[in-house]
């Protein structure tokens, strides 16, 4: 028989977990020492970089670490019952009941052969006995309750039917069917665009309130969890760093990696030139290479020797916080306010000719309306009368959510795919309708690309170094196999990798090695235009800013001029010196970085400002939440593109935005928006982020 739980105990409370993988060469520890406590109603927030062992954490709460998984010291206790004492029975009891979890890829956790509606009544049925019936009596409801239009629909739809952000809120909706006490959600948003991840935050956090539902929110973007959170707890290398309440953490850290985190993030007022973001440097130990003493200490700014190293690091309490504890010596001594010894003022690139000039370029795809290519055809328009340029040294932002045709546009200047009209002046040639086949060894050489990926890209069975020579074989660099090698090398030196890595193979390098592979292939034909497509969005943020770092350096060397794809504006606005913003296949506005991050703005523009999570307290930001998915390029709305979603719509007369498309206005020199809005309602916007008064 089980005790009653008191509600004003915790509700989970982890104490000196240690967790381990047993290989039949070793054993692994993936998690050391690692304790914390959520109570009852409170969201807590896991934090850190690939491979810290959040996600092992959660997992073990679940009790879910696989084969060779094993919990070898510690406890889990939940509303004050040990979970690592459970038998399977016990166990079957509470998970999906008590204690449900939300993956990072929703496709993976549902059912692609059974309707929405059989999928989330299933719950209540095997959980609660639940009748039919008022199982889907009460999917409907909680349908209604995680945002969805046309609940009904929803229920008798298939998986595949739905968008990304709609199938993220099924799966939200999917674990809160049994109302459970405790919701784990690793990585929830990453996936998807961040108009609709500040829905499923908004949704997160009201569903929290209105179920008393208590959270453990892993994530790797502070700003994220700066939104979600009362608490969080800094993870590095399988060990618990820092914990305390967000507001304490954020504004008094107490502990240098959380330190470099925050250096290493672009937040409001961060500069390329003149305050450049600080990468970690070194790279995070593997598990069996540890070093003695404190993990981050090879990193260290503060490192001390014979101090530092000497032996296992406890948990230290900071006097006056809430439940505060740093896992650092030296916590006391440090100067955290002191300015970042590191910075180094960059020269500003000067931004040279018109390199790039795409006018009036469409991009149309046939398809058929039958399963098998039977049926009438019908238009995808992915690109609409396209027209900008771009110039020698400069760096262009193209932002936008999925499904807006940033992509397409990179494949159709590439030579990947061909326009349906339009031009392409690639320096003074027009490549509108050659393909990569068809183009000269320069035009292929001068135009490159990183993509988002570094894993797809390389070679698993050739070594680095060969990779690299390959490309210069390819742009015909060189007379001999010497001068290719010594090139090779000296790339290897651009993108800040030792030369001994030529004779690594991929696997043995990080995500960030990788892709900086992939930045020197792109860089060894003496690339003038590198269109980067999401280059850093599946790298760690401290590893993030050392490839932004590198890509700028690369450009003020070389005057390249850069195509940032993105749809992290916070990295934009770091990054670029202009930004296209598009939406449906149309640029609905363009203009310089300060132009577009500063009102009047178009709407969309409005609501991707204010979608992004900033990780400062000091910030306030509007919130503007987007309602409905980006309508289908096959059936676009008639009128203006965004008028399904758009807040400012009913300020137009006549009902104009649904009938006739916006024409191209200019606002100032240089900023143009796709808007029927008049001036006068322009003029009266308000910035989406502005800095609290001090």
């Amino acid at each position: 028989m089980t005790t009653a739980w008191d509600p004003s105990k915790p509700i989970l409370e982890i104490e000196h977990l240690s967790i381990s993988f047993f290989t039949r060469l070793r054993e692994i520890p993936a998690v050391m020492d690692f304790s914390c406590k959520v109570m009852p109603g409170e969201s807590m927030g896991l934090v850190g970089e690939s491979g810290c062992g959040k996600s092992t954490v959660a997992l073990a709460v679940m009790r879910d670490l696989g084969k060779n998984g094993r919990i070898v010291a510690g406890s889990i206790k939940f509303k004050g019952r040990e979970l690592v004492k459970m038998d399977d029975e016990e166990l079957r009891g509470i998970r999906g009941s008590e204690i449900a979890m939300i993956y990072q890829e929703p496709m993976a956790s549902l059912n692609p052969a059974m309707k929405i509606g059989a999928q989330l009544a299933e719950v209540p049925m095997i959980h609660q006995g639940m009748g039919k019936e008022e199982a889907w009596k009460l999917a409907r409801q909680i349908v209604a309750d995680v945002r969805l239009p046309d609940p009904d629909r929803i229920l008798n739809a298939f998986p595949h039917q739905l968008s990304g952000g709609q199938q993220q809120r099924i799966v939200i909706a999917m674990a809160l069917m049994s109302k459970p006490a405790l919701l784990i959600l690793d990585e929830p948003t990453t996936a998807l665009d961040v108009t609709v991840e500040a829905g499923i935050v908004d949704l997160v956090k009201d569903l929290g309130h209105k179920y008393g539902t208590s959270m453990l929110f892993i994530s790797h973007n502070l700003g994220l969890i700066m939104d979600v959170c009362d608490r969080l707890c800094v993870m590095y290398s399988g060990e618990a760093v820092e914990t305390g309440n967000v507001v304490q953490v954020f504004d008094e850290m107490r502990h240098p990696y959380t330190q470099a985190l925050f250096r290493s993030i672009p937040l409001p007022g961060a500069d390329k030139n003149t305050r450049p973001l600080i990468s970690i440097p070194g790279n995070f130990p593997l598990p069996h290479e540890r070093p003695q003493g404190c993990n981050f200490g090879p990193r260290c700014d503060y490192f001390e020797k014979g101090r530092c190293d000497a032996a296992d690091i406890p948990m230290s309490d900071i006097p006056k916080g809430d439940r505060h504890a740093s896992r650092c010596l030296k916590w006391a001594e440090i100067d955290w306010n002191a300015p970042p010894a590191a910075r180094v003022v960059k020269q500003k690139s000067p931004i040279g000719r018109v390199v790039l000039k795409m006018e009036d370029l469409k991009k149309y795809y046939s398809i058929s309306s039958g399963a098998f290519g039977g049926g009438t055809a019908k238009v995808v328009k992915a690109n609409e009368t396209l027209s900008f340029e771009a110039h020698e040294g400069e760096t262009l932002a193209i932002v936008g959510e999925s499904g807006c045709g940033k992509s397409t546009f990179a494949k159709v200047l590439m030579g990947l795919e061909t326009a349906t009209s339009g031009s392409i002046m690639l320096f003074d040639e027009n490549v509108q309708s050659t393909p990569i086949q068809k183009r000269n060894v320069d035009t292929v050489s001068s135009v490159q690309m990183v993509f988002q990926n570094p894993f797809d890209t390389l070679n698993p069975s050739m070594n680095v170094g060969r990779q690299i020579i390959r490309a210069l074989e390819v742009f015909h660099y060189g007379k001999s196999d010497e001068e290719r090698t010594n090139r090779m090398l000296e790339l290897l030196d651009v993108v800040k990798l030792p030369r001994a890595f030529a004779d690594r193979m991929p696997r043995q390098l990080s995500g960030g090695q990788k892709q900086r592979v992939g930045i020197a292939r792109a860089f060894a034909g003496g690339a003038k235009v590198v269109v980067a497509d999401e280059p850093v969005s599946a790298l760690d943020v401290s590893v993030q800013a050392a490839v932004t770092d590198l890509l700028m350096d690369i450009q003020r060397e070389n005057k390249t001029t850069l195509l940032f794809i993105s749809h992290d504006l916070s990295i934009v606005r770091y990054l670029s010196d202009r930004v296209l913003v598009m939406y449906l296949g149309h640029v609905v506005e363009t203009g310089t970085t300060d132009q577009v991050f500063n009102p009047p703005y178009h709407p969309y523009t409005e609501a991707l400002l204010s979608a992004v999570p900033v990780a400062d307290t000091k910030v306030i930001r509007k919130r503007i939440v987007l309602e409905g998915d980006i309508p289908s390029a096959v059936n676009p709305p008639p009128g203006c593109p965004f008028q399904t979603r758009c807040r400012w719509k009913s300020q137009v007369p006549n009902g104009l935005c649904d009938r006739e498309m916006p024409p191209v206005r200019n606002l100032a020199e240089g900023h143009q928006i796709k808007c029927h809005l008049s001036d006068d309602i322009l003029a009266q916007m308000e910035p989406v982020i502005k800095m609290a008064a001090e």
